[in-house]
């Protein structure tokens, strides 16, 4: 049973209703509608476990960068506005030399997003540090999964496929070199693309943040959407950090489906194609069309030069094997 399949057998199809829910389990954030209020409430957590999501001996001030950037990158995939967040710490123990560069880089970090700490709990065990943000977007400016159409481009943001080169330069002990601190800082520094994705959302019609990889992450879209997306090999955004590091072939399958890239992954219709990268320019942000959202089965179709190619890995997946 994969990851998916637990959360909609066990929690999706038991999660209840609510007239206040316009979007529940199943997308980047839950949407919520305030008694009185005009903006929805966006809602998202992020856990972050030693030795699942990275490293045993891990700078615990980069931890803390990564855990806001991840659970904040969520709500930019929904064009949603951050504003606060609760922490939830599993410790093995309260040592001073741990806590103070991870609380320091938190708060700062949180300052740099405009996000406020409001709550949280502490416990002892595995070391486990859990966030919920929370947000708010207008109804009429909130990307969902659900809203791409026949047709739509799809464009992504940023390079991919550098959060796993990030983690492969770890695992390989890697000496210091441009290449790989550039690969590191993007797997301990995800930034969130809140402004573009706020700047983008009148001409778009879905996205999502890539977070367990461009296809697994795609493939949400396709299977909400009753649609199916081509992509193109050779149009993926790839850095020359990863290329320098990794070599095009293993770049482009971390690309597709390494995963915690957190960008975005959005569909347009191609009439909006040169306003949103002309939004994208002036926030000096690369955005890229890598691929077409077409009628068919809901699934994601990899080409090369216009032929497609067999594709075995789909992203990250907790409970259903390897990337």
């Amino acid at each position: 049973m994969g990851e998916f399949e637990l959360i909609r057998r066990y929690f999706a199809e038991r999660a209840g209703r609510r007239d206040d829910v316009v979007v529940g389990i199943g997308d980047d954030c839950a949407l919520l509608r305030p008694p009185g209020g005009d903006a929805l409430l966006a809602v998202s957590i992020d856990t972050l476990v030693e030795g699942v999501h990275f490293l045993p001996g891990s700078d615990p001030a980069r931890i803390a960068r990564r855990l806001l950037g991840a659970v904040v990158s969520d709500l930019a995939g929904m064009g949603a506005t951050p504003a606060w967040f609760t922490l939830a710490l599993t410790l093995p123990a309260a040592e001073p030399d741990w806590l103070e560069p991870f609380a320091h880089a938190l708060a700062e970090r949180a300052a740099e997003l405009g996000i406020v700490l409001v709550g949280g709990d502490t416990t002892r065990g595995q070391l486990t540090l859990t966030a919920q943000a929370h947000g708010w977007v207008a109804p009429q400016r909130a990307l969902r999964r659900d809203g791409a159409r026949d047709g739509d481009l799809i464009l992504v943001s940023g390079t991919l496929g550098d959060s796993r080169g990030g983690l492969q330069v770890q695992q390989d002990q890697a000496a210091a070199t441009e290449s790989t601190r550039f690969l590191l800082d993007r797997f301990f520094s995800p930034e969130p693309r809140i402004g573009l994705a706020q700047a983008l959302a009148p001409e778009l019609h879905a996205g999502i943040d890539i977070s367990d990889g461009l296809l697994a992450d795609l493939g949400h879209i396709c299977a909400q959407s009753g649609l199916a997306a081509q992509i193109e090999l050779e149009r993926l955004p790839l850095s020359p950090a990863l290329i320098d590091y990794a070599g095009p072939r293993r770049a482009r399958e971390w690309a597709l489906s390494g995963g915690e890239d957190f960008e975005l992954c959005v569909t347009a219709p191609p009439a909006a194609l040169a306003r949103c990268l002309a939004l994208a320019a002036e926030q000096g942000i690369a955005l890229t069309c890598i691929g077409q959202m077409r009628r068919g089965e809901p699934r994601v179709e990899v080409c090369s030069e216009g032929k497609p190619l067999p594709v075995s890995a789909h992203g990250y997946d907790h409970f259903g094997g390897d990337r």
